[in-house]
């Protein structure tokens, strides 16, 4: 019981905002699973809330994310939706090269970035904080260019930020990021199963 109690204590701590950042993001990620433009109009809410509640966590990078979030959000509805002379845009698949590229680039990313935040300090938290704000910023541009493996990639970064969050007392975005890792591997399989998937170029 005591167990128990200290998680619903947890949870009945979370600050409302968080609550509806939350919601709001998990209403972006049905969406997106199902292909639709409207993802991204909540994706914009979700993002301006989450920079409230990572700056008030102390969390740098995820609160920088969010700005990062609200400009791809506005690239990924026109890149969905298409235009007069452009069809909407339809999934694709990139190559184990250019995956071992983006891994790469993040790696090197995170630890530099890592590196100036913590400033030889003895701290893994920026160095995560870092890893999943830059894995997250190549991962948005692949859903708004519609990269079928963009879910896996989620998987990764949700389990990430999961920890993250958690060891942070952000209880809600943590079981958020948990049923992120759940829906991002129905999104892998959704979009693989409705899609005639090309390989990017």
């Amino acid at each position: 019981m005591t167990l128990l109690n200290s998680v619903l204590g947890a949870f009945a701590a979370v600050p409302t905002i968080e609550w509806v950042a939350a919601g709001l993001a998990l209403g972006y990620l049905g969406f997106a699973i199902r292909q639709s433009a409207w993802c991204w109009a909540f994706a914009v809410v979700s993002a301006l809330l989450y920079l409230v509640v990572f700056a008030r966590a102390g969390l740098v990078m995820q609160a920088a994310l969010q700005v990062f979030y609200v400009g791809m959000s506005v690239y990924g509805w026109r890149s969905w939706r298409g235009s007069a002379s452009t069809a909407p845009r339809a999934v694709s698949r990139w190559t184990a090269r250019r995956h071992a590229l983006a891994w790469a680039v993040i790696a090197v990313f995170a630890l530099v970035n890592g590196w100036v935040i913590t400033r030889g300090a003895s701290s893994w938290v920026p160095y995560l904080d870092a890893a999943i704000a830059w894995g997250s910023v190549l991962t948005t541009w692949m859903v708004a260019r519609k990269v079928l493996e963009n879910w896996l990639y989620w998987v990764v970064l949700d389990l990430a930020a999961a920890l993250l969050a958690a060891w942070q007392g952000l209880a809600a975005t943590a079981l958020l990021f948990l049923l992120y890792t759940a829906l991002a591997l129905r999104g892998y399989w959704q979009w693989g199963r409705d899609a005639r998937v090309a390989v990017a170029h």
